[in-house]
C-alpha cells in the first residue's frame, strides 16, 4: 500500500457537489492498493499513520500524533499512487488493484484505522469520481509505503 498523509487544518472529499467527508484538524490520507497487499501492510501501516509524530507539542515541536492531538481522520481511496510513469507520457496503473481485491483491503484499513484511532473516520467512496479539498498545515506531507517500510 502506497499512502500520501497530510496533515490538515480541514478537509473534505464531496461527490456530485455534496460533502461525503469532512474534517477538521487531523490527517488526510490517500491511499493506493496493489494485489501484493496484505493484512500485515494494513496492521503496519495503520499503526504507522496513527502513530506519525507530526503535530507540534507544547514548545513547538513536531512530536504529538494525530491521537495525542485528538485529531481526525479522512480516508480517500486513490488508485493513481500506483501509476507508472517509466514508459511514455501516459501512466500506466497495471500494478493498483481492481475492485473486487481493493474493496475488501480499502474496508478492512477503515476498520483498522477507526479502532486504533479510537473514534470513527470520514471516508470517500471507493471508485467514485470524488472532489477533495484540503488546507494542508505546515506544509506538511508524508509519502509512505509498506512494501519499503518507509
Amino acid at each position: 500500500m502506497r499512502v500520501v498523509i497530510q496533515r490538515v487544518s480541514e478537509a473534505s472529499v464531496s461527490i456530485d457537489q455534496h460533502v461525503h467527508g469532512q474534517i477538521g484538524v487531523g490527517l488526510m490520507v490517500l491511499v493506493g492498493i496493489e494485489d501484493a497487499d496484505t493484512i500485515e501492510d494494513i496492521q503496519w501501516l495503520s499503526n504507522k499513520i496513527i502513530n506519525l509524530r507530526i503535530f507540534n507539542d507544547a514548545n513547538g515541536v513536531m512530536n504529538c500524533s494525530v491521537k495525542d492531538v485528538n485529531g481526525d481522520l479522512l480516508l480517500v481511496s486513490q488508485f493513481t499512487l500506483h501509476a507508472s510513469t517509466k514508459k511514455g507520457n501516459r501512466p500506466s496503473y497495471i500494478k493498483a488493484s481492481k475492485p473486487d481485491i481493493a474493496i475488501p483491503l480499502y474496508e478492512h484499513l477503515k476498520k483498522t484505522i477507526a479502532q486504533e484511532l479510537g473514534k470513527p473516520i470520514q471516508t470517500g467512496v471507493f471508485g467514485a469520481d470524488m472532489k477533495v479539498a484540503l488546507i494542508n498545515d505546515g506544509p506538511v506531507t508524508i509519502l509512505i509505503d509498506s512494501k519499503n517500510k518507509e
